[in-house]
């Protein structure tokens, strides 16, 4: 140890120092990424942040004593979108620039401002325009020379309305069975119906149709998927976690879904609104309830949509997806509103306020010009029915009358086409089961009364003014209405407890034509002409004698298809006709023309159908015929080893080997009965 310590306290003696530097042929292989990858992940970015940063252009620019007032006024519109973190009013010469920059918590919450706010009108001199701070370095980095798109290849799904085009103009039907596990398309026709498409599994739920009959929509747990063309193709799929119920606007161009799954406050997903074409997301919303679906209502042309939040009104316009003039209709109170099925005009109801009468209103769009008001004292709820055209509201009015007792039933009919739309009124004193507008037409239908005692009237608007009680039908086992959909015709329908009643009706005369009954059916489906009508037992409501019959509009019974565990039949729909209200005047006055040749068409139909049958009847009978004969020769060349197998003994015909016979008697004791002599 001693002569360690005399080394280092030794002057001479030094300790070479180690060396650190690379040799002079050392190649550095090894970049800072790869040595500090940990340490460079969190090092901030140029450009963190500004996704959430939006500018708004179009401010005011006040000075120093009204800038406080400008901040309050400023936050009060933004803060609507979302949690605003940073606010930045740039200055020059003691005054605000005239726009402004604002940073949100989120993405997300700075989208949804640039689509509410930009167009926002503050005042006369003031409309604020948003963008998103990406959108300027985006627009700065745009190459002065034009680049070619890239061209998109051309996907060709075949004729997306083929079924129309159908020579002897079959309607098309889809079919749920065997508990959801099979899904059918099928051909409508009198005598049996023409299978088009059949998968297993093609739905996880159920299915629908968009409302011109191009798509057909299945659910799936991960989403909603569109077919359509010949061979029913998949022509968008949209994903959607958990998705459980489906809209389409009234033109097929937007699909709005809705998860009870997928919902988070900075990305609203409960309800999303795609496009069909492109399969893009529109909008997200959010949902606390799907108690009233849709949530959404679309206007005829689905150039809006609407939806109600506790007094407030909200219309949303396409194909921007933001609210109409920037901001939401305040309606106090407002329980239910509809979009005019032929009009961009808005009905809505009221009701009463302590001293303030219930009202109805009619609001035109997308002005918010008021058309009409009508006030109502003493109401309990209001229902409000369209006619298929626009041409007439119907409001339900129950009412409770003072110094009387029970529910009074007032038919409030708007007559949407005449000046001022004057209002008529029907009142009933029996409790309402159903009330239906014919589609087609003037007329409306109510089921009234108790059971066994339930009533059928049916009512005509006339021109005059006046509502003529045309018909009504006593003692009726009905609890639904069903119209053909080209009027005239229809079903009074006794689902489900009522045992399946049917009782078709012509309201030209108000005839019943016919008195039926399909045993515990739960459904009633016209199909798009107005020629047949289904009745069906689905096995989601109940879980035996599951099928669908087909019937001809005068109630005659053409088909019982049985099908196992039979869930659900939907007609596919028809787009509106091409023709001109001259074309379809010119073809009922020829129609005896048209006539004719239909029919001559049904024979020569029959006839084939007959010939059909006779040829397949041949045809099997003579596939019997070549059968027996082949049994027969078969049965003659295997003699021989018959009678080898049985000792030489011919036992193929009765009467042979006669000599061999045995007679034996056989008697039996039946009876034995006593008779007294002195009876006799």
């Amino acid at each position: 140890m001693q002569d360690t310590v005399d080394m280092v306290d030794d002057p001479e003696y030094e300790e070479e120092e180690p060396s650190f530097s690379d040799p002079e042929d050392f190649v550095d292989d090894i970049d800072d990424e790869e040595l500090l990858d940990d340490i460079l992940r969190e090092k901030p970015q140029e450009a963190d942040g500004i996704d959430s940063v939006v500018v708004v252009d179009n401010v005011p620019q006040v000075g120093p004593e009204r800038l406080e007032k400008l901040k309050n006024v400023i936050h009060k519109i933004f803060s609507k979108f979302g949690k605003i973190t940073t606010e930045f009013y740039p200055e020059a010469d003691g005054m605000t620039k005239g726009y402004i920059f604002l940073e949100y918590a989120s993405p997300n919450q700075a989208l949804e401002a640039v689509k509410n706010a930009d167009g926002y009108k503050l005042d006369k001199q003031h409309t604020f325009r948003v963008n998103l701070f990406t959108d300027f370095d985006k627009y700065m980095n745009i190459s002065d020379e034009w680049e070619t798109p890239e061209k998109q290849p051309f996907k060709d799904f075949g004729n997306m309305r083929h079924w129309i085009e159908d020579p002897d103009c079959r309607d098309q039907y889809s079919v749920i069975y065997e508990a959801g596990e099979r899904t059918a398309i099928f051909s409508n026709d009198a005598k049996e119906p023409i299978t088009v498409e059949e998968r297993a599994r093609w739905t996880e739920t159920y299915v629908r149709w968009s409302p011109k009959g191009t798509y057909l929509a299945t659910f799936h747990q991960r989403g909603i998927a569109l077919w359509g063309g010949e061979k029913f193709k998949q022509i968008q799929r949209f994903s959607h976690q958990g998705v459980s119920l489906i809209d389409f606007s009234p033109c097929e161009r937007y699909v709005v879904t809705f998860s009870p799954l997928m919902d988070t406050k900075e990305d609203p997903q409960a309800i999303i609104i795609w496009d069909i074409l492109t399969g893009q997301k529109k909008r997200g919303f959010h949902c606390e309830s799907s108690a009233h679906w849709p949530i959404f209502k679309w206007s005829h042309d689905g150039k809006f949509f609407a939806r109600m939040t506790p007094d407030t009104l909200s219309i949303y316009e396409t194909p921007s997806m933001g609210l109409l003039d920037k901001k939401s209709l305040k309606i106090t109170g407002i329980k239910d509103f509809s979009w005019s099925p032929g009009d961009n005009i808005i009905a809505f109801w009221v009701p009463e306020d302590k001293d303030i009468p219930a009202r109805v209103t009619l609001m035109q769009m997308p002005s918010r010009q008021e058309i009409r008001v009508r006030n109502l004292f003493n109401v309990v709820d209001c229902k409000l029915h369209w006619q298929k055209n626009g041409d007439y509201l119907c409001v339900k009015v129950d009412r409770t009358p003072k110094g009387t007792q029970g529910v009074v039933t007032n038919f409030e009919i708007f007559r949407m086409r005449e000046k001022q739309v004057p209002v008529d009124v029907v009142e009933m004193k029996e409790s309402i089961i159903a009330f239906a507008w014919e589609p087609n037409g003037s007329k409306f239908a109510v089921l009234h009364g108790e059971s066994p005692r339930i009533n059928a009237s049916f009512y005509h608007v006339k021109n005059n003014g006046k509502i003529e009680l045309i018909k009504m039908f006593d003692k009726q086992q009905a609890n639904s209405i069903f119209w053909s959909p080209q009027g005239q015709f229809m079903v009074l329908a006794g689902l489900r407890s009522m045992n399946g009643a049917l009782a078709f009706v012509d309201t030209s005369d108000c005839t019943m034509m016919n008195i039926a009954e399909h045993y515990m059916a739960s459904d009633v489906e016209w199909d798009p002409t107005g020629r047949y009508v289904v009745t069906s037992v689905s096995w989601w409501s109940h879980k035996v004698d599951n099928a669908y019959w087909l019937w001809t509009f005068q109630g005659r019974l053409l088909q019982k298809n049985n099908k196992d565990r039979f869930c659900q039949l939907l007609w596919r729909p028809r787009p509106p006709t091409l023709l001109s209200v001259e074309q379809i005047k010119m073809i009922k006055k020829d129609l005896k023309k048209y006539s004719k040749i239909f029919e001559q068409k049904d024979r020569l139909s029959q006839s084939k159908a007959s010939k059909e049958l006779v040829d397949k009847r041949r045809a099997m009978m003579e596939e019997y015929r070549r059968y027996r004969e082949a049994a027969l020769q078969n049965y003659h060349e295997q003699k021989s080893i018959r009678l080898e197998l049985r000792g030489g003994v011919d036992t193929d015909e009765l009467d042979s080997n006669v000599d061999d016979w045995e007679e034996e008697t056989i008697e039996f004791f039946i009876n034995e009965e006593i008779i007294p002599l002195g009876d006799l």
